[in-house]
């Protein structure tokens, strides 16, 4: 059992699908890579990343389709 990603995109449709998520008891982990405070210099933001459990992906499925259906 590990960590699967769900999700890969902009910070406001990442917090909106964890939040979603989060209501139904589901943890999830977010991987930011942004560097952007680091190194001011660098202007490109990366995607945040979402990751669930393996064993929460038939829980969390419906959610994310139906999220992804939405935007």
């Amino acid at each position: 059992m590990g960590l699967i990603k769900i999700f890969s995109g902009s910070e406001i449709l990442a917090t909106s699908l964890k939040a979603k998520l989060e209501e139904k008891n589901i943890v999830v982990v977010v991987k930011d890579n942004n560097q952007a405070n680091v190194l001011p210099s660098i202007q490109n933001a990366k995607a945040i990343e979402l990751f669930i459990q393996e064993t929460n992906f038939g829980k969390a499925n419906p959610i994310i389709e139906d999220f992804r259906m939405s935007i």
